[in-house]
């Protein structure tokens, strides 16, 4: 989900792409468990039932982990095009963003939305007991003007497919922020002081909403901390180099945090697993930036197959949950039976990753990369 440094995209970061693949992967995995347990597949007679689950159900903080990765690379690159933050072009700004997020996001919504008109049970919205009903042009609405997370505190869990974009809304309304709040206040020491504010604030109000997850996980404050903590990594990688020895065991324990924190779950970690899984990420890109990849690395197969993810994570993102809303309109949610339960996970991840490659390769790819021409070109008739 990043901004490009211009119509072409700048060199790949290995572990960048590693990240949003591990990212990707955690929500892929959480979806897929929700609608078919894995607690009953034939993974249970070989891993213990709560490591699974453990693995398993807290997809949510991959999120976490992709509003970081989002900051950094939003705030990096943002310094290689314009040399400091206080120098940002606004509107560029927004023409960028929009040429990378909306034409996928137009598809993925008219295909929830026709599959709903169809009467596909998972792309429908249903309104929850006592709760309101909500109509498409009001869902499809919020989804592009950024306040689907909002609508999800009026009305529950209305649409399973849709529900997944809040994470869209919380990103781009701090990215909407973003580009006003640099050409503002000019002054580096003054917008890092307010990315401190966000991530200060985020643990008090979690903590305000711990017992309602629509609220501890999906509000805008809730996780404007993690894409903070992405945008300060940004500028310390700047300064620092985590290198040596010293650089190396915090690159190491940062992984470690993450790593435990995930593991531990959310329920009972609602205020601080978030910030911790949002701390270790940021050290992780720190270390991130002037990185030499070992040569196994670059031969293994696994680590590319998580870069490719990396890579497509915003098309995978946008779509696997329509293909797991169709699979759902094929065998309803908790009646697969236990031994098809792995099958039908790789065939749900192979058929992402296919409409993923293919939506990438003949649509958002020449796409984007038209829109930047164009948006760059008008920008220069004007300016000229």
């Amino acid at each position: 989900m990043s901004l490009l440094a211009g119509p072409a995209a700048p060199p790949r970061n290995f572990r960048i792409d590693v990240l949003r693949g591990i990212a990707i992967s955690l929500v892929l995995l959480l979806h897929f468990h929700l609608s078919y347990s894995l607690l009953d597949s034939p993974l249970a007679a070989v891993l213990p039932a709560v490591f699974i689950k453990s693995v398993a159900v807290n997809g949510n903080y991959g999120v976490t982990m992709f509003f970081v990765v989002s900051g950094y690379l939003i705030t990096s690159t943002t310094l290689k095009r314009y040399g400091s933050l206080g120098n940002v072009d606004v509107r560029g700004f927004y023409a960028f963003r929009f040429a990378r997020i909306v034409p996928c996001l137009v598809v993925a919504l008219a295909l929830i939305v026709g599959f709903g008109m169809l009467g596909q049970p998972a792309f429908m919205n249903v309104a929850k007991p006592g709760w309101p009903q909500v109509g498409y042009p009001v869902a499809v609405l919020s989804v592009l003007t950024f306040w689907h997370n909002l609508l999800m505190q009026h009305a529950w869990y209305f649409n399973y497919a849709m529900n997944i974009y809040w994470s869209l809304s919380v990103e781009e309304v701090f990215y909407l922020a973003f580009p006003l709040l640099c050409f503002g206040l000019k002054r580096q020491w003054a917008i890092v002081a307010v990315w401190l504010l966000a991530i200060v604030v985020g643990p008090v109000y979690r903590g305000f909403h711990a017992d309602d997850e629509i609220y501890f996980m999906y509000g805008y404050l809730a996780c404007f901390d993690a894409v903070a903590f992405g945008c300060c990594a940004a500028l310390v990688a700047q300064r620092f180099s985590f290198d040596g020895w010293a650089g190396r065991q915090l690159q190491l324990a940062a992984a470690c945090l993450v790593a435990v924190t995930y593991l531990r779950g959310i329920h009972g970690n609602e205020v601080f697993g978030f910030t911790a899984i949002a701390a270790g990420t940021a050290v992780l890109l720190v270390g991130a930036r002037n990185e030499k990849v070992p040569a196994w690395a670059l031969r293994s197969r696994a680590l590319a197959g998580l870069r490719w993810l990396g890579r497509h994570s915003y098309e995978l993102y946008l779509f696997h949950i329509i293909v797991l809303g169709l699979m759902r309109g094929v065998v309803a949610r908790g009646a697969m039976p236990s031994v098809w339960k792995l099958p039908a996970m790789v065939f749900f991840i192979a058929a992402s990753v296919a409409v993923a490659w293919g939506i990438a390769r003949f649509y958002s790819e020449p796409m984007n990369a038209w829109l930047r021409r164009r948006l760059l070109e008008r920008q220069k008739l004007v300016e000229g």
